[in-house]
């Protein structure tokens, strides 16, 4: 499975902000959207990423206040990418490693969505779930072998 699929799946709603923005701005965009991210673009490119995590170091150092700092003074400007072709299992690998819970989706240099933990963890299950089913509905059909049925399952003598 790639990123591509849950993109799909996911829909194609991106919230940006400018680097420039105040803090509190962002943190209305996302509160009033219920997300967790928003990428931040300058000149068109991605230059970071603001989630939850850096709000909440930033309210910390600003002494329970939003007012003042930009989005450019906190946002993680270094943040993880991938691209609609990578695997599942490579995306997982870096999310645990940085410990990221977001990750912005680029073609090149077009941001293509964002996918979250969350997305990739519902998309492994979901995945899983599909094969279990695939296999059960392959076992209940097994085929009976000629001469017998070997593939039936045995019952234990019972006794009078």
């Amino acid at each position: 499975m790639k990123v591509s699929d849950i993109l799909r799946v996911k829909g194609n709603a991106l919230f940006t902000v400018h680097p420039d923005q105040p803090l509190s701005e962002a943190v209305a965009v996302m509160s009033e959207n219920d997300i967790g991210s928003l990428v931040v673009m300058e000149h068109g490119d991605l230059v970071g990423m603001l989630t939850f995590r850096e709000v909440i170091q930033a309210v910390v150092r600003n002494g329970g206040t939003l007012v003042g700092p930009r989005v450019r003074s906190v946002m993680d400007d270094l943040p993880l990418t991938c691209t609609p072709g990578t695997e599942i299992d490579e995306v997982r690998r870096m999310m645990l490693e940085r410990h990221a819970r977001y990750m912005p989706v680029l073609n090149q240099r077009t941001l293509m969505g964002v996918i979250s933990f969350y997305d990739v963890a519902r998309a492994v299950v979901e995945s899983q779930d599909f094969e279990n089913r695939m296999l059960k509905a392959y076992i209940r059909d097994w085929p009976v072998e000629e001469g017998g049925d070997a593939a039936a399952p045995t019952q234990a003598p019972t006794q009078a």
